[in-house]
């Protein structure tokens, strides 16, 4: 295919020494970073992006070219571009199995890697409940209407609090045309219509990644996910049993990593490679990005 454009928004120094990319999910966008982002930016450069199709990135000609092996090449080109050698990356759901194939190819630039409760397998089920939370109408009365959408598609995630989800909706949401007073969600609505289940298959597997991935990694699990069963994330264990495995209570899929607590674990474990126990505090409210690009 041709070249097409990519976006980004950009937190922190871009001269610091360590830089950390952080990948959405399949129908998010680079500013469900947000919160974490604000919270790594004091120490790092931050790079949120958007994939194409979605948020403010470029939409594809046609929609079998959104699949991971182009992901994984358009991230691998912006890596290059910013001039980073190595990058920690943080990727949920989709964003986690780009992080997982850059991590198993030769010459990769992960230095470490966090998979926010997604593994090297998809159950079916799991893959068809996706798509159900992609169902939605083309256009929204007002934007809290789509903030009532993405509290019930997303019911599953952790702790976010009102002014998030608030926040949230805006980053989601664009006008359907110009002078409209109607919104529509914030990807091309394309992308739905791909996650279909397989005919005759379980699920999908991603176990050839995982083998060939040797960087230091964490994995994040929601206590009631579907996405990422308990068995899988043990075998992923017994796999690799370096490998660092947290489960946030009362959680399905996923870790909204927009609370105290999920930072810290991640914090901790990008700057020391350890598990920080979570302390319960009031969260502080996260400053604006830097910028974007």
């Amino acid at each position: 295919m041709g070249t097409h454009e990519l976006h980004y928004t950009e937190w922190g120094d871009a001269n610091a020494d360590r830089v950390v990319v952080c990948a959405h999910g399949y129908s998010g966008n680079a500013r469900d970073f947000d919160y974490l982002a604000a919270r790594l930016a004091p120490d790092a450069r931050v790079i949120c992006l958007d994939f194409p199709g979605r948020g403010d990135s470029q939409w594809l000609s046609s929609p079998l070219e959104y699949n991971l092996p182009q992901f994984a090449a358009d991230a691998r080109a912006l890596i290059a571009q910013l001039g980073a050698r190595e990058v920690d990356w943080i990727g949920t759901s989709m964003g986690g199995l780009v992080g997982m194939t850059i991590a198993g190819q030769a010459s990769s630039p992960i230095r470490r890697l966090v998979l926010n409760d997604i593994g090297a397998y998809l159950p079916m089920d799991a893959l068809q409940a996706i798509a159900r939370h992609l169902n939605a109408p083309e256009s929204f009365a007002s934007l809290q209407a789509v903030e009532a959408h993405l509290r019930r598609t997303r019911r599953d995630w952790s702790r976010i609090d009102d002014a998030e989800w608030t926040a949230m909706a805006r980053h989601h949401a664009r006008p359907l045309g110009p002078g409209s007073n109607r919104w529509r969600l914030h990807f091309d609505p394309r992308i739905a219509r791909l996650v279909r289940p397989i005919p005759f298959s379980p699920g999908l597997s991603f176990w050839d990644a995982w083998y060939r991935a040797s960087c230091p990694t964490l994995l994040l699990r929601g206590e009631y996910s579907e996405v990422f069963p308990e068995d899988v994330a043990r075998t992923m264990l017994d796999v690799r049993p370096e490998t660092r495995l947290t489960e946030i209570r009362r959680c399905g899929h996923v870790p909204s990593l927009m609370n105290e607590d999920e930072t810290a674990i991640i914090t901790t474990f990008l700057q020391y490679g350890g598990i920080a126990k979570p302390e319960r505090r009031r969260d502080p409210k996260p400053p604006l990005p830097a910028r974007a690009a």
